[in-house]
């Protein structure tokens, strides 16, 4: 992957923090950018430890984090109408596009916006 910097959909950041080498090896060093989206998913998982809160909020410290904004909304309408995307789905793409970043995940289902640019990850 060449650049300092990408858009990272939540299930990137679920195998890195899972210790997946081939993710640890591609993220490292570099600016991760995500969604609040994302941010939500990964602190609202049911039973979550405090162990596992404080790892993943120590990942969330290192991250910049896009929140919701007029463009971004109108970009989820569009792609959402436009794929097959959930709406949380749809709101990663829009905030990816937006910032102009690589979005980085495992989700095939990614490549029905035909304007993302993506790394697909596959094991």
């Amino acid at each position: 992957m060449s650049g300092n910097s990408f858009f990272a959909d939540t299930n990137i950041l679920l195998y890195f923090l899972k210790g997946e080498q081939d993710v640890v090896e591609m993220i490292s060093d570099k600016e991760i950018v995500i969604s609040f989206i994302t941010e939500l998913e990964l602190l609202s998982f049911p039973k979550l430890s405090s162990e596992s809160e404080e790892t993943i909020l120590e990942l969330l410290r290192n991250c910049t984090i896009i929140d919701l904004n007029r463009e971004i909304k109108t970009l989820t309408i569009d792609f959402r109408k436009k794929s097959k995307l959930k709406l949380p789905d749809s709101i990663i793409a829009a905030s990816a596009f937006h910032t102009k970043l690589p979005l980085l995940t495992a989700d095939k289902q990614f490549r029905s916006v035909e304007e993302l640019d993506i790394i697909l990850y596959e094991f």
